[in-house]
């Protein structure tokens, strides 16, 4: 769909649910995730719906695929060895790689732009969910929130300084920014309803989230600070992209967010840059 939320067309058609489409960088294909073998697994198309391959081949779910900044390779999270953990595979679905590896969920995966570092959410240090970053390989994992509440579905800014987030505070779920390192942390979004799934336009001026502040569960476009010390713009598109797709906060299950961080990378796309 267009970035004001008009002009949608169908891409996949059968009795299966579809979800979190994400763009390989060149833009000729969508990853995605679907359940129509029986459970999730992750699927590519061409970027008009034709072409589609399954990656993932196995009796568990796979989800959240995020493409490497290069296009080579696919993170994606799955269970299949009886836990929330990201896997690292590559484009053609070969070499598929545990990263995280340990009895915690781990969950979320959003590549830094250079491809050297991702970032993702876990409950490795307790009950909460917090953000960590680790290397492309899964070594030199750093813990960058330790808030409370829960923090989740980290995005990095397309010039790699500053992340994006969800804070589950004060009895409903927020948008924040943070730098790199953690430090900074700013809240972009204030009201009584559920702001999520953050994600960044290509040119870091703006970002998407799901909202259900109108009462049902919609796409949002706000304009964001230069940095993490300056207040957010709240200047909304005057046309919210709709979905029909429910808004998820508890329980933490990354499948059923899928849709609707799938639209909104979407209309990143779509955006100016």
């Amino acid at each position: 769909m267009n970035a004001d939320g008009y002009g949608v067309a169908r891409l996949t058609g059968n009795s299966a649910n579809d979800g979190s489409p994400a763009w390989s960088p060149d833009g000729r294909r969508i990853a995605f995730w679907s359940d129509r073998d029986g459970d999730g697994e992750i699927y590519v198309m061409n970027s008009d719906g034709s072409g589609p391959l399954q990656l993932t081949i196995n009796s568990n779910n796979d989800g959240a695929p995020a493409w490497s900044p290069d296009g080579r390779r696919i993170a994606f999270w799955s269970d299949r060895d009886g836990d929330g953990e990201i896997y690292v595979m590559n484009a053609d679905g070969s070499g598929q790689t545990n990263l995280t590896n340990n009895s915690a969920f781990d969950g979320w995966p959003h590549w830094s732009p250079d491809g050297r570092r991702i970032a993702f959410e876990s409950r490795r240090d307790g009950g909460n969910y917090d953000i960590y970053v680790m290397n492309a390989d899964g070594g030199g994992v750093v813990r960058l929130t330790s808030h409370g509440g829960g923090s989740g579905s980290p995005a990095w800014s397309p010039d790699g300084t500053r992340i994006a987030f969800s804070w589950v505070r004060d009895g409903d779920s927020e948008v924040y920014v943070m730098n790199a390192d953690g430090s900074g942390v700013t809240r972009l979004t204030n009201n009584s309803a559920h702001d999520a799934v953050p994600d960044w336009s290509p040119d870091g001026t703006r970002i998407a989230f799901g909202s259900n502040r109108d009462g049902n569960n919609e796409i949002y476009v706000m304009y964001v600070p230069a940095s993490s010390s300056a207040a957010a713009s709240q200047a909304e598109l005057p046309h919210p992209v709709q979905t029909e797709h429910q808004l998820h906060t508890t329980p933490r299950t990354t499948i059923l967010r899928d849709p609707i961080i799938g639209q909104i990378r979407a209309v990143l796309r779509k955006l100016p840059h």
